[in-house]
């Protein structure tokens, strides 16, 4: 008899007429206005360099170009994000995409191979990386950390020795049509392949079984092998897909410039993880994904841009991306409430 006013009191106590569905109502809130921080910071921030400079900062072309400059930026912070769910780092990311620019360059341009089968060859070259990265953490259970900081400077190497330490040009013009010069809605089409892909790493994280497992080895590695979960599997192919999506990213980045830069290419790899860490933030808070890093990465370049303008010195990038970087790690500890992940 005791137990109805009991489960009478349990109903109230979660119903939303009850005393606790105003606060409920209040976590709701607050969880949405989490996820939904960052893309309202962006759009705050635009929304006051056009208000000071409006002819320019608001000018289509001006905006045209912040969306298809960054595209190779967003890829490149896609590929990324992918071991990092899986709870590895993959430092060797922009060497890779400087590899692949490069292949392209000296096989195209140089050797007088077509485009396509260039554009072959530096994506079977960053699955062999790929490849090789995993075989060294999985087997010798050496951390990401170290191994992905070793292969990223053996390759920054080997690029130096294949091109002589000088800027090759003269690629393809094709390549340099189907990346920049096409324009769909007055925005070239490097920008919607990273849309593309976006879109695709977002369907494969939340609606797919590979995607949830992916998310489930990043959370805790030792629970999903006792859940029959084959981790060091889930890894290997993180990995992989890391060194495809880099060198896929190379070649768009070969496309944009009509180059290959030994150099210039690694410079992208602290924006990679400044968004990747800054998007984990965002959309889906405490969670690496993609939508949350698109966002950050034109957060990113809406900020520098602007203050570029207003004629902030250059040195205001690195400010922007190594601070945005630390206080993007902090945010997503607290975010989290939880111990950081084992990334080892």
């Amino acid at each position: 008899m005791s137990q109805a006013p009991n489960q009478a009191d349990a109903g109230a106590r979660i119903s939303p007429g009850g005393s606790a569905g105003p606060a409920l109502r209040k976590m709701n809130i607050a969880r949405v206005a989490e996820s939904f921080a960052l893309l309202a910071a962006t759009i705050a921030l635009a929304a006051v360099f056009g208000i000071l400079m409006p002819h320019s900062f608001l000018s289509w072309a001006n905006v045209s170009t912040m969306l298809g400059s960054q595209a190779v930026l967003v890829v490149l912070s896609l590929a990324l994000i992918i071991p990092l769910t899986a709870g590895d780092f993959d430092l060797s990311i922009a060497s890779m995409l400087t590899l692949s620019s490069m292949l392209i360059a000296v096989l195209n341009a140089q050797l007088g191979w077509s485009i396509y089968a260039a554009m072959a060859v530096a994506i079977v070259t960053g699955a062999v990386v790929g490849v090789i990265n995993a075989g060294f953490i999985l087997y010798f259970r050496i951390p990401s950390l170290i191994v992905t900081l070793g292969t990223g400077t053996f390759i920054s190497g080997v690029v130096l020795w294949i091109s002589g330490a000088n800027t090759i040009s003269g690629i393809d013009d094709g390549l340099v049509s189907w990346v920049v010069v096409r324009h769909i809605f007055g925005i070239p089409l490097a920008f919607y392949y990273a849309l593309l892909l976006c879109v695709a790493i977002w369907y494969f994280l939340g609606y797919t079984t590979a995607g949830r497992r992916l998310l489930f080895v990043g959370r805790n590695r030792e629970v999903s092998r006792l859940s029959g979960i084959r981790v060091d599997r889930v890894r290997f192919l993180c990995l992989i897909a890391s060194g495809v999506i880099s060198s896929a990213t190379g070649i768009l980045y070969a496309g944009t410039i009509g180059a290959a830069d030994p150099n210039s290419g690694t410079t992208f790899l602290l924006p990679a993880f400044a968004a990747a860490f800054l998007g984990a933030t965002s959309i889906t808070p405490g969670r690496f994904n993609a939508w949350g890093t698109l966002i950050a990465v034109y957060f990113l370049v809406i900020g520098i841009t602007g203050l570029t303008m207003l004629g902030i010195q250059t040195f205001v990038q690195n400010l922007f991306y190594g601070g945005a970087l630390v206080l993007a790690v902090a945010l997503s500890q607290l975010v989290r409430k939880r111990e950081p992940q084992d990334f080892t």
